[in-house]
């Protein structure tokens, strides 16, 4: 067997054998937040269990309540192909089942894909995958009442383009086998699906045309390519109910029946003009009436028009578009609710109780007791929606995102810089608006240059206002793309030149560039976006027109200059080009790889950080229906490129590929988001690895790494910290199969956290990790005496030691050593050192080892915390040893307030002397009371006399409030000195003078 510790090698390029994939499962990402909800796109709940409620979120997977909406916890990770969910179906009869339809239906810009049906028989805590996977988005799911094994589905289909799946399917064996009932065409799918509540043989199905462009929202179509048909005979035959409903064009109808009057049926239909709104049918569905043409009600139809019907009372009905709409006349009139966020999508209705029900918005779901007058909170849910990530240079270091429908863009901390009353407070607006980005200035993180769909500002954290400078200063809501002067997409671009924080890029259909924070703006290129004037439209059609700047078409997407080589700027536009100067902008040379299809979005190009020449750009071109992964390298500035993913070499054929980026210290090491998730290269893009571990399977929008952290932005599931990837950096990562390898740590803050006042939940969010030195080594298989680990100081002394099996500091092994200051190795068991084979990870708490307890699972913890400066690590496998330095660094804040580092020497020093006082005085009092109980009851001889003295002294007696005593207050002031780095007080000094004299008198007494 191979034992080597492997030194750090920056510039070190390694083959990767495709058949070989090294486990990378102890390298667990966290989830720093925020807990502030995302677009939630369906709901349900079960008559049999009041509290229990499920949300399915458009990227975020699926929630459970069983607290009303107080808690949630996310029940498809692990299962799911896709965060993207349809529809949820639970069952009314059997709590347990759970049927859900994946593909959201709101059909934005950025949807995310299905992947069909899954099933569960124990409440979400496992799932089954049952077909149906090529359905591309679920409109609804719906459960026989009579029958839980017959199940319902409407295929709206893939949203970008056409596909045979879409109709209306049903199972008869509880999806075993599924049979499609009812189709039209591939391009017409299905959007809603309802039984008659006292006959389920009766059927209900809306038909959708629907399709979704990068530069347009297709909704509707003719009669024959839309509409309403019924089933009187389970779906055996169906026929087209078009009495008294819409005769021209006609786009999405959703559909709800009051189990209470099944005889009434509500249609909401898109349709042009003054034909649109709500149509109520008192026949069952065979002629329609409409009630009312109310705008508010059928805006945006193609993303929101959903209507419910209350189980108790059939006129009581709700309609869920921008704003939230209910109506006790059957439709005629409205009034608004006011949930906690707008842009509404589902509801359901418990039908034993009509005031609890759960409501779904772009902020979430809400639950309410009492009919919408209050709302659970939405600030518990961890499903948010974020374009990009940006980070700063503050001590912890913050992440800036745009999330989706949130009024300014977002900041959340990698770890918590101090305690806080609720974790939430760590969650601040930045400026901009929803679609970012937020890029913090370097060296000066309270200024923020933020972006709102083209409207770029500059946003001071320390007054919390923001100033506007807008290239070209029109609003473009509502105008034709063609029209515009400037084009700037929802996500416009912003990007810091590397060398100078006050230059700033801006994109448009141009490359724009300030100096003085957006006061003046030149611009600085030709257009550099493909512009296909047939590209360019008022987005929606036929019939309804949404011109949001979500489909301008033909700008830019993403701007970044060459941290090595100023003036090379290259971009990428969401139509196809990618373009590179040299010069500053003097000249610009279109390097659109020769093989990419035209049209795709560039979600991101990356110049090396090692290599001025060598770039990555990764295309989308999903939106196109192809669902293809590019993602192309250079090494000539774009003369030439080479796919880096063939579908066939680690990333799937079907993972489109969102961000590249390069590693900044190994050059080669890339890591790349997907549509569903995160893969690694070591070899330049030759092959790739999943790179997923405990990260949901979700969008990865967007990817930095900042000291030596990988920080992730998600698509539904918010933010997410790898700490330290060191390791992946070093020889012979990947390819470490057969060797036992220590790797180098990095550099390590020296971050204290101050203690919370209540224990934390360890299943929290957002997750912040406690200050710790990771230590990353790989093991083969086979290994099988224990794993010791050391720390060790410049001086050589041993500072802590651990182990993989539980050798307690105990008689047995023979303790006889009373001071903690002759250096004697003595090795605490942690659970946290493991022996797996693969990558093992061990977190130093950064501490020294601690005094003396009788409580044996506390034992030698809570030592001093060490000094900055360079370390030594050890690691003993068997009867080799590997070693690797360790550097501590002092908290940058710590001495900004002028605690230097003579002062934590000096307060390390002195802490260490009290603490060594806490383990003699421990022993000394276990030793005494062992003694006093292995004397005879009858002995009162002077020796009882003495132990009990030096008991008294030494020991607090039990009950409520009692006198403190020796070691009790060695213990004091101990803590006293562990909450902060400081130089030690002389009060302190003096103290432990007086300890120390009365720790002496009571061994003077018992001598």
């Amino acid at each position: 067997m191979k034992r080597t510790a492997f030194l750090f090698l920056s510039a070190l390029l390694l083959p990767i054998d495709a058949s070989y994939a090294q486990n990378f499962d102890a390298l667990e990402y966290r989830n720093v937040g925020p807990t502030r909800g995302g677009r939630v796109t369906t709901v349900a709940g079960t008559v049999q269990e009041a509290g229990t409620f499920y949300l399915g979120a458009s990227g975020g997977g699926v929630w459970k309540t069983t607290d009303y909406g107080t808690s949630w916890n996310n029940i498809s990770d692990g299962y799911f192909a896709s965060p993207s969910i349809g529809d949820i179906a639970a069952s009314q009869t059997d709590p347990n089942l759970l049927y859900v339809g994946t593909g959201s239906e709101g059909l934005r810009s950025n949807v995310i894909p299905g992947k069909g049906m899954y099933k569960s028989v124990d409440g979400g805590s496992s799932w089954t995958h049952i077909g149906l996977k090529d359905s591309g988005h679920i409109g609804a799911v719906e459960i026989d009442p009579t029958n839980n094994n017959v199940v319902w589905v409407a295929a709206i289909g893939q949203a970008f383009s056409d596909n045979p799946e879409r109709g209306v399917y049903k199972t008869i064996n509880g999806g075993e086998s599924w049979e499609q009932v009812l189709s039209i065409s591939d391009a017409v799918g299905f959007a809603d699906i309802e039984l008659l509540p006292n006959n389920p043989e009766v059927v209900f199905a809306a038909a959708w045309k629907a399709r979704r462009l990068p530069w347009s929202i297709n909704s509707g179509g003719t009669q024959d390519e839309g509409g309403l048909f019924k089933s009187i005979d389970g779906g055996s035959n169906w026929r087209r109910i078009s009495e008294g409903l819409p005769t021209g064009l006609i786009g999405r109808i959703d559909l709800a029946i009051s189990a209470s009057d099944s005889s009434i049926v509500y249609a909401l239909v898109e349709a042009p003009g003054e034909d649109g709104g709500l149509y109520r049918s008192v026949d069952q569905g065979e002629t329609f009436t409409q009630v009312s043409s109310k705008k508010g009600i059928r805006n945006r139809p193609f993303y929101y028009g959903n209507v419910e019907a209350d189980p108790t009372d059939p006129n009581v009905v709700y309609v869920m578009a921008s704003k939230y709409f209910k109506s006790v006349d059957g439709g005629v009139n409205w009034e608004e609710l006011n949930p906690p966020h707008g842009d509404n999508h589902d509801m359901w209705i418990n039908p034993n109780d009509s005031q609890l029900f759960i409501q779904a918005n772009d902020g979430g779901a809400n639950v309410t007791h009492n009919g919408g007058e209050t709302w659970s909170s939405q600030f518990n849910q961890a499903t948010t929606e974020l374009y990009t990530v940006d980070v700063d240079d503050q001590y912890p270091y913050w992440l800036y995102s745009g999330q989706q429908d949130n009024g300014t863009a977002i900041a959340v901390p990698s770890r918590s810089p101090y305690s806080v009353q609720n974790v939430n407070a760590w969650l601040i607006e930045v400026g901009g608006c929803e679609t970012g980005p937020a890029i913090p200035k370097p060296g000066d993180h309270t200024t923020v240059y933020a972006n709102c769909k083209g409207r770029f500002s500059v946003f001071d954290k320390s007054t919390g206002t923001e100033r506007s400078y807008y290239v070209g200063a029109t609003n473009m809501y509502g105008q034709n793309p063609k029209d515009l002067k400037y084009r700037f997409q929802r996500v416009a671009p912003i990007a810091v030149s590397p060398h100078d924080p006050n230059v700033v890029y801006h994109g448009s259909q141009f490359l724009h560039r300030t100096s003085d924070n957006g006061v003046t703006w030149e611009t600085i290129s030709p257009d550099l976006t493909a512009f296909e004037a047939d590209k360019q439209m008022a987005s929606g059609s036929p019939i309804t027109r949404d011109v949001t700047g979500e489909e301008v078409y033909s700008t830019l997407y993403s701007i970044r200059e060459s941290a090595i080589a100023p003036g090379v700027i290259w971009t990428g536009s969401n139509d196809g080009p990618i373009h590179v100067t040299r010069d500053g902008g003097d000249s610009w040379k279109n390097v659109t790889p020769r093989g990419l299809p035209k049209g795709g979005r560039v979600d991101s190009v990356e110049p090396s950080r090692h290599d001025p020449a060598v770039a990555y750009a990764a295309v989308l071109r999903y939106q196109l229906g192809d669902t293809k992964p590019y993602a192309y390298r250079t090494s000539d500035y774009g003369k030439r490129w080479t796919l880096m993913t063939d579908g066939k070499n680690g990333i799937p054929a079907d993972h489109p590929v969102r961000v590249v980026r390069e590693d900044p210290v190994r050059p080669g090491l890339l890591y790349a988001g997907t549509e569903f998730g995160l893969f690694v290269s070591f070899d330049d893009g030759g092959n790739w690895q999943s790179f997923q571990q405990n990260l949901p399977v979700t969008p990865v929008t967007d990817i930095r790494i900042h000291r030596d952290d990988l920080v992730v932005a998600t698509m539904g599931r918010a933010f997410w910290v790898l700490d330290d990837i060191s390791a992946l950096r070093q020889a012979p990562m990947p390819d470490v199969a057969d060797s036992v390898v220590l790797f180098e740590p990095a550099s390590t803050l020296r971050y204290r956290d101050r203690p919370s006042y209540d224990a934390p939940d360890p299943k929290a969010i957002p997750q912040y990790r406690t200050p710790s030195a990771i230590i990353d080594y790989h093991l083969p298989e086979g290994i099988d005496g224990p794993v010791t680990l050391e720390i060790v100081d410049a001086n050589g002394e041993t500072v802590n030691a651990f182990s993989s099996v539980n050798v307690m500091d105990s008689k047995d092994q023979g303790e006889l050593i009373d001071s903690m200051a002759l250096n004697e190795v003595r090795y605490v068991k942690q659970s946290s050192l493991t022996v797996k084979s693969g990558i093992n990870r061990f977190h130093w708490d950064m501490r020294y080892r601690g005094p003396w307890q009788k409580d044996e699972k506390k034992r030698f913890t809570d030592g001093a915390l060490a000094a900055a400066g360079t370390y030594r690590v050890k690691l003993a496998v068997g009867d080799e040893v590997l070693t690797q330095p360790l550097t501590i660094i002092m908290d940058p804040r710590v001495l900004e307030i002028g605690v230097s580092e003579a002062h934590v020497q000096a307060q390390l020093q002195l802490q260490r002397q009290v603490l060594e006082l806490l383990d003699r005085a421990r022993r000394i009092a276990q030793s005494v009371e062992e003694e006093l109980e292995a004397l005879d009851e009858d002995d009162d001889s002077d020796r009882r006399s003495a132990l009990e003295s030096a008991k008294q002294l030494l020991v607090m007696e039990e009950g409520i409030y009692m006198q403190p005593r020796l070691v009790s207050q060695i213990s004091y002031l101990s803590r006293m000195l562990d909450q902060a780095d400081q130089e030690p007080g002389g009060e302190a000094l003096a103290r432990f003078a007086e300890l120390t004299a009365e720790y002496d008198a009571v061994l003077a007494g018992l001598d």
